[in-house]
Parts: C-alpha cells; sequence; structure tokens
C-alpha cells in the first residue's frame, strides 16, 4: 500500500490563493494532523466554510467539532442559509446549545464574540486544585488557546474575582483561591458593541476579559485574539467607507460581481447627482466667466484644493474616532483646532497661488494688466476654501455619530464634493468683491 504524501505547512500555505475548494479540502488532509488542525485554525471563517462544505458528511462532523463555541456561532454566520441547519446538526448536544445561544446575540454584540467555556473554580479551592482544572482544560482544548485566567463565580453565578495561572503556578499549592484572586475586574456588557470592546482591550491592554449580563452573572470570555478579528473587520469597513463604497460582506475576490457592483452604485450616483451642484453653481456665475475667462483656470485649483483638505480632516478624526482618542463632547474643540489649521493652511496654498500667478505672469503675461487683482482673488479664495473644507471635514463625522449613524459613512469623496460646490460660491464670490470695476 503507497503511503500518502505528506505536504509541510509552507507548501500548502503557497499553493493555497490559487486552489478551488475541493483541492483546499484535498491538500489540507495530506498535512500531518497536528499541521491540519493549525493551518485550519489559522484560516478566514469564509475559507474554513468553502473547505467544510467540499467534504463528506463525516469529515465535516469531524473538523466543525474541533472549533470552540464562539467559532463555530461565526462559522454557522458565515455558511448559506440552507446549510446552517445541518451544520448545527452535527454538533453534540452540549456545543449545540452554547452556539444556538451564541447566535441569538448580534453579531456585534460582545456576546456574540464570547465563549461561553471559561474555568470557574469556588473561592475555597486551593491553588493545587485549581492548577489541575486548568491542566484538564488544556489536555481537552490540545494545548490550543489555554485559558489565561480562572473566574471565581458566587453562588448565583455572579463574577467575585479572578486569578491568573500566572498567579496559580507561583502560589503555595496549599493556598486558597479567596486569597490570590483580583475582585478589581474589568468586564464588558454582553451587549456591548464590538468597537466598544476593541477599545477596552486596547485602553487597559487586557489578554481576556469576562462578559456579564445586567444582573453580573457571567455569560462568557472575550480574548484578544477575538478582539484581533473585531480589529481588522471594523478597519476594513472604515476604509471602505472611507473610499466612498458600502462595506463588502466578504473577501473582494469571493464577493459576487452583481453585489459588488451594487454596493458601489448607490455611493457614486449620490456622488455624481451632489456633483451635478457643482454644474449648478457654475451656470449661476456664467456672467462673470464670461467677462473674465481668466478665472475659469482656477477653477480645478480651488475645488481640489478645498476638497483634499476636507479630505483631509475627516481622515484624520474618523480615526481619532475610531482609536477612541476623541468623542462626542470633543467636537468644539477639534472643530476649533481644525479652523485654526484650516486658515494657516489655506494662507500657505494661497500664497502658493499667489506667487505662480505673479512669476508666470514675468514669463508669459496670460493674466492680463489686473494680473495682481486676479491673484489676490486666488490667495483669499484659497484661504476660505480650505478653511471650510476643514471645518466641514471635521464636523461632518460627529453630526453623523450624533445622528447614530457609522462616521465612517463621512467618506472621502463625499466631503469633496460637499466642498467643490461651496468652493466655487466662496472663489466666485471673492472675485465678484476684488475684480469689481476691473475685469468684472
Amino acid at each position: 500500500m503507497v503511503k500518502k504524501k505528506e505536504l509541510t505547512y509552507l507548501e500548502v500555505a503557497e499553493a493555497w490563493p490559487r486552489l478551488k475548494p475541493a483541492d483546499r479540502a484535498r491538500r489540507l488532509k495530506q498535512l500531518p494532523p497536528d499541521l491540519a488542525h493549525e493551518f485550519f485554525f489559522d484560516l478566514s471563517v469564509s475559507d474554513q466554510v468553502d473547505i467544510v462544505l467540499a467534504l463528506s458528511l463525516g469529515e465535516r462532523r469531524q473538523w466543525i467539532r474541533t472549533l470552540a463555541p464562539d467559532d463555530v456561532a461565526d462559522f454557522i454566520q458565515a455558511s448559506p442559509g440552507d446549510q446552517r441547519s445541518g451544520l448545527l446538526a452535527l454538533l453534540d448536544e452540549p456545543t449545540r446549545a452554547e452556539v444556538i445561544a451564541l447566535l441569538a446575540y448580534a453579531e456585534d454584540e460582545a456576546g456574540g464574540l464570547m465563549n461561553p467555556r471559561y474555568i470557574r473554580v469556588r473561592p475555597g479551592m486551593t491553588v493545587a486544585e485549581a492548577l489541575g482544572y486548568f491542566r484538564r482544560q488544556a489536555q481537552q482544548r490540545s494545548g490550543r488557546d489555554t485559558p489565561a485566567f480562572a473566574y471565581i463565580l458566587d453562588a448565583d453565578g455572579k463574577l467575585a474575582g479572578q486569578v491568573s495561572l500566572t498567579d496559580l503556578v507561583a502560589g503555595d499549592p496549599a493556598t486558597r483561591v479567596a486569597e490570590l484572586m483580583n475582585t478589581d475586574v474589568i468586564t464588558i456588557p454582553e451587549e456591548a458593541d464590538q468597537e466598544d470592546v476593541a477599545h477596552l482591550f486596547a485602553e487597559h491592554r487586557l489578554a481576556a476579559a469576562p462578559v456579564v449580563d445586567r444582573e453580573g452573572r457571567m455569560k462568557g470570555v472575550v480574548t484578544a485574539d477575538d478582539v484581533v478579528a473585531v480589529a481588522e473587520e471594523e478597519a476594513t469597513e472604515d476604509i471602505q467607507k472611507l473610499g466612498g463604497s458600502s462595506a463588502l460582506d466578504a473577501p473582494y475576490l469571493k464577493t459576487a460581481f452583481h453585489r459588488m457592483v451594487r454596493k458601489r452604485a448607490g455611493w457614486l450616483s449620490a456622488l455624481f447627482l451632489g456633483e451635478m451642484l457643482t454644474a449648478t453653481a457654475m451656470a449661476f456665475f456664467e456672467a462673470e466667466i464670461a467677462r473674465a475667462v481668466v478665472l475659469a483656470l482656477f477653477v480645478p485649483l480651488i475645488i481640489s484644493s478645498g476638497g483634499n483638505s476636507g479630505s483631509q480632516a475627516t481622515t484624520l478624526v474618523i480615526r481619532a474616532m475610531a482609536l477612541g482618542e476623541v468623542r462626542l463632547r470633543d467636537w468644539w474643540r477639534v472643530v476649533s483646532r481644525e479652523l485654526a489649521a484650516g486658515v494657516v493652511l489655506g494662507v500657505v496654498l494661497g500664497s502658493i497661488g499667489f506667487l505662480r500667478i505673479v512669476i508666470w505672469q514675468k514669463v508669459s503675461p496670460i493674466y492680463g494688466p489686473h494680473y495682481m487683482l486676479v491673484a489676490a482673488t486666488v490667495f483669499c479664495s484659497l484661504i476660505g476654501v480650505v478653511t471650510f473644507g476643514t471645518f466641514a471635514g471635521s464636523l461632518l463625522p460627529f453630526i453623523l455619530r450624533r445622528l447614530g449613524f457609522d462616521p465612517a459613512s463621512a467618506s472621502a469623496p463625499f466631503v469633496a464634493t460637499l466642498v467643490d460646490v461651496t468652493g466655487l460660491v466662496i472663489y466666485f464670490t471673492a472675485a465678484s468683491l476684488i475684480l469689481r470695476g476691473t475685469v468684472l
């Protein structure tokens, strides 16, 4: 009998992106069992689903049962609707009950992230007994995701404290757990948004945190690994929104073409309708443009500068919000700071524009005898447009947050479109005031 050839982790990883689901499943089975499990755990949920659905029923049961309940819940949510009940049926009864309970939570809540399996110990237990619990848990998980803490619960299931594996190992085996436990525990409400959970982990540098209900009863544990996945998901969604597109629900190459077009078409249509206001503004100032064609030369410069400054401001503010650096109550501090920055940046760009017109006029006199007034118009307009751009770009994310929307929806293209229209109004208004009686 010919022995099945075993592949290495690296060989499978290198070929992985080019393989179809059935070939991926075959390659995975060619890995040694321990490496196969490690490789499977390292895959994205969507890849795990593709592989399992390409396997026979018996093999599906084997692989889905290697996952922790919270990972199984993510797996079920990522699976096609018509496959979910069949996949749930592959689980043993206790795990199925845990997964169904997790699926009752919204996907972006702490309850949907947590693992309902954790180490419970009694305060009267000795360190030696608690370490025995840790040892058995590690053996059941085959050394994977060994818990960092044991949690002490009272008779009603409410969290009384926690003790770390490090403290237990360093402690006297005869010491009671109650003497070592930390009662100042940072907990997470089960309905907390996953983005708030990520901020909490980052702020306190947590490795794990217990999830509790409104009565303080412990429901499960969220770990740093769970939060890393959340941070990646939130960052991906924000970047897609900042680019002027609805967030994709799947990896780029796995998103159906018609679905991707539909998610992008809505934003592009809205932005296109917004840009129509730019044409309306140009038509309103048609007389000024007809009398001073030179003004039209600087329209792209003016509106692009305003859009760029607005995009900068909104990107900085949205990122600061995502990291928890600024709150809704900080809106005035941020807006006033950006107003001052807008004025300074406007002076910088205005000075460059002014010098460009003056110098170019010496080389090629195309701006006419009133070129200094034209330069002054561009200078003043850039100050106004850039200042308004930074103001609008910094304020819009706060308005959206206050209305309950995602601040990332204040995308750079959206802000640029808004500033384009106001930029034209500022530019031609400045031109009317400065050039009146000469060019106009």
